[in-house]
């Protein structure tokens, strides 16, 4: 891990590449704050990489309580969740690049469409937009992962696009340019500025893809 100043006020924790590094900080230091070992902390802001610990201002940041805080982390399996929140997101599976992803990982559309339902997603960190959540599978074999961005981005896609790509699944809350493979839809509203939290997701959270053609229960109907 290497600390990085981010002015007089927060620190920058970068942990190259290592993901599950990235997570267990994010976990610890947000407990200690909510425990008030950590007093003065603001705001805890994960990425892919790194992990931003931004205090107060005009109270300094406090290096060596996060050093303690990440020395007393407890290092497990990963198994302990982030949060008990899990959001369930109905799709309908009919993105213009389903096909395409289908060929790609010599399948068929039903085989994508089961390995994007049958594995829980969690969101590694917030990005690109507001309510924007990277979502990584519990299932690390997930054929998804192999999926790229798109050679040539789209200048558009459309709010509430279901989309993979480069290891994560997301949704567009809003509509954007964007890269990703698309694999379906849904009308479910991710950022809503009058609402408390704005953000439906959060870093930590679970998060459940259901298919609209088969409902709850996984089977047709």
């Amino acid at each position: 891990m290497n600390e990085l100043p981010a002015g007089r006020d927060a620190v920058l924790l970068d942990f190259g590449d290592d993901p599950l590094a990235v997570r267990r900080a994010h976990r610890a230091l947000r407990a200690a704050a909510n425990a008030g070992d950590l007093p003065g902390v603001s705001e805890i802001v994960p990425s892919a990489s790194t992990v931003l610990v931004q205090f107060e201002l005009g109270i300094g940041a406090d290096s060596l309580g996060i050093r303690r805080v990440l020395r007393g982390a407890v290092t497990d399996d990963d198994a302990t969740p982030d949060t008990d929140d899990e959001v369930a997101i109905t799709v309908t599976y009919d993105g213009v690049d389903l096909d395409a992803v289908a060929t790609t990982l010599g399948c068929g559309v039903g085989d994508v469409v089961t390995a994007h339902t049958a594995t829980r997603w969690r969101v590694q960190f917030m990005g690109f937009a507001p309510g924007f959540g990277y979502l990584v599978p519990e299932d690390a074999d997930n054929p998804l992962l192999r999926i790229g961005r798109r050679a040539q981005p789209r200048t558009r896609v459309p709010a509430g696009a279901v989309s993979v790509a480069a290891g994560y699944s997301a949704i567009y809350p809003r509509p954007s340019p964007g890269g990703w493979q698309l694999l379906g839809r849904t009308s479910i509203r991710l950022w809503d500025e009058t609402a408390h939290p704005p953000s439906l997701l959060a870093p930590g959270t679970f998060v459940r893809f259901v298919d609209a053609a088969r409902g709850d229960t996984g089977e047709p109907r």
